[in-house]
């Protein structure tokens, strides 16, 4: 439709609720005769006078005051699109947000992030995926609303925001040898035997890294592939494991196991929430990220500057592991 020309529609309008070209002008703060012009092309696509002259004034056609109301309606229409949304208020909300994040973080999080949903936005419902390598995509083709974790595979347009930083502290059964007394040296930790949590069952991390950097190396007798099943296979057992610190020690001390330092430094891992640039604006989904921001930084505190910190895909291995995994 290469002659289609809305702000006709608007001059109409303009027009029909005036019935007056120099009024029609003023209220659209344009000259009388540029409106005068406008009523001549709106005279030929419509194949009617519109307004006739009646003593002094002009008068609408029968065909004028048809179109009135639909004008009114369709003009009122297009000015309601082209302005600012208001702010979401959350207890309007009625939508469904996909959240992709690793178990760690919804251990953690997960609880308290799905009450105050409850308590603020009641017809909101919050769907949680598991962490994948494939979450740019999935978040490029809107089946992934929000991304919270470690991201290292995102698209160069992806809008991220970094929420905390979380060292790797160690983990073991209440009474555990290496929790009990002095923090274990780096013979001691290395000796023990260890359990790994991985998806794709790999047994080395930057752990093993850094204990060869000091000539030692440990025995993974075990690996999981996910964060909670960990938990409990260190409370059956005297296996040793890793966890974040702050972000994920909460369920292990629910289910009474201790956390000790490691004896070999480790960098620290950013913790970030992802989304695509379609949602920026969108009230619901700003509403939805403020939310997340302050769940998170309450348990984990603000996002510390990283010194010297390598990517994340050096830290959780190329095929990304879950955070706590070695």
């Amino acid at each position: 439709m290469p002659d289609l020309d809305l702000n006709l529609l608007v001059a109409l309008d303009a027009l029909l609720e005036e019935g007056s070209v120099t009024g029609a002008a003023e209220r659209l703060h344009t000259s009388a005769p540029a409106m005068s012009r406008t009523l001549g092309r709106l005279r030929r696509v419509l194949g009617d006078p519109l307004l006739v002259r009646a003593g002094r004034g002009l008068v609408p056609t029968p065909r004028a005051v048809e179109l009135r109301a639909e004008v009114r309606a369709l003009v009122s229409r297009g000015q309601s699109l082209l302005v600012p949304r208001a702010a979401a208020e959350p207890a309007d909300l009625n939508r469904r947000f996909t959240l992709q994040t690793g178990d760690v973080l919804l251990t953690t999080i997960g609880a308290t992030l799905v009450e105050t949903v409850r308590a603020q936005a009641p017809a909101v419902t919050l769907r949680f995926l598991s962490d994948h390598p494939e979450g740019a995509s999935a978040m490029r083709d809107g089946v992934i609303d929000l991304e919270v974790g470690v991201t290292d595979h995102l698209d160069p347009e992806t809008r991220t925001e970094p929420l905390a930083t979380s060292g790797l502290v160690g983990i073991a059964r209440a009474g555990h040898p290496l929790t009990v007394g002095a923090p274990p040296t780096a013979e001691e930790f290395a000796t023990a035997d260890h359990l790994a949590v991985s998806r794709n069952g790999r047994g080395q991390g930057p752990i093993d890294q850094r204990l060869a950097e000091v000539g030692l190396s440990r025995r993974v007798v075990a690996s999981v592939p996910s964060y909670p099943a960990a938990l409990f296979l260190l409370r059956d057992s005297d296996l040793v494991g890793l966890a974040p610190a702050r972000l994920g020690t909460r369920a292990a001390e629910a289910l009474g196991l201790t956390t000790f330092p490691l004896p070999v430094p480790m960098p620290e891992v950013v913790l970030t929430m992802a989304w695509h640039p379609r949602n920026d604006q969108d009230a619901g989904h700003r509403w939805l990220r403020e939310l997340v921001r302050g769940v998170v930084t309450a348990r984990a505190g603000a996002p510390r500057r990283a010194v010297d910190l390598p990517p994340a895909e050096a830290l959780l291995g190329a095929n990304r592991p879950v955070l706590s995994s070695h």
